[in-house]
């Protein structure tokens, strides 16, 4: 626990240093079931937010947001999309239909955190397919505009999966943030933190897990 308030320090510490090219008035949030999950009654999960986190403001969303809405005088208006369908059938994915609200948000800052649902990549072809999905993803999002984009490696990390991720960060000029280590370290699971009935569930990031993915995020935005 002291850990996790020494990072939740941290965490502010590193918003407040961020300079004024960092104000962001939209936030738009695209991710899984680690940054958001309904309540499901089958997996023993209830929450309607970052999974595992203990509590809706633990999750990484959550505290990004506070953290900018510190540093900034006033929350950005933010938008959370669960895009699980886009990882599981990534080729061919109707982005502008299905992600159209996400497009005609407009959002200034634009945070990607995918990967874990990707199928196993069992060829250069399926990364490369990968890569390039991702990479028409961001440039629909972003369309026209040049918004800051930050891509952060999978929590799960998978040399494959996150070699594509970075091509497609590299792409459209983002930010790549790599956070493969907070998954080497078991203090970072949610099982270290309380004991769960559903294994997927307990193998997701508790709230340590979740503010060190925030500190990641945070600490790449531009100075």
């Amino acid at each position: 626990m002291i850990r996790l308030h020494f990072i939740l320090v941290l965490l502010a510490c590193l918003i407040t240093q961020a300079s004024a090219q960092s104000s962001f008035r939209k936030v738009l949030f695209l991710g899984n079931s680690i940054t958001k999950h309904g309540p499901k009654a089958d997996i023993d999960w209830s929450g309607n937010w970052g999974m595992a986190a203990s509590a809706e403001a633990k999750d990484y969303v959550h505290l990004v947001t506070k953290a900018l809405t510190e540093k900034q005088g006033a929350a950005p208006e933010v938008l959370v999309k669960n895009i699980a369908d886009f990882e599981r059938a990534y080729a061919g994915y109707d982005i502008a239909t299905k992600l159209k609200e996400a497009v005609d948000f407009q959002a200034d800052l634009i945070i990607l955190a995918i990967g874990e649902n990707v199928p196993g990549l069992k060829t250069p072809e399926d990364k490369a397919k990968l890569q390039e999905s991702i990479t028409k993803l961001l440039t629909t999002v972003k369309g026209d505009r040049k918004p800051t984009i930050i891509v952060r490696s999978c929590f799960w990390a998978n040399a494959a999966k996150d070699e594509a991720l970075r091509g497609a960060c590299t792409a459209v000029s983002g930010i790549h943030v790599d956070i493969s280590a907070l998954g080497k370290d078991e203090k970072n699971y949610a099982r270290s933190e309380r004991p769960y009935k559903h294994a997927g569930v307990a193998n997701h990031p508790g709230d340590q897990g979740m503010a060190a993915i925030a500190e990641a995020i945070v600490k790449a935005l531009p100075k």
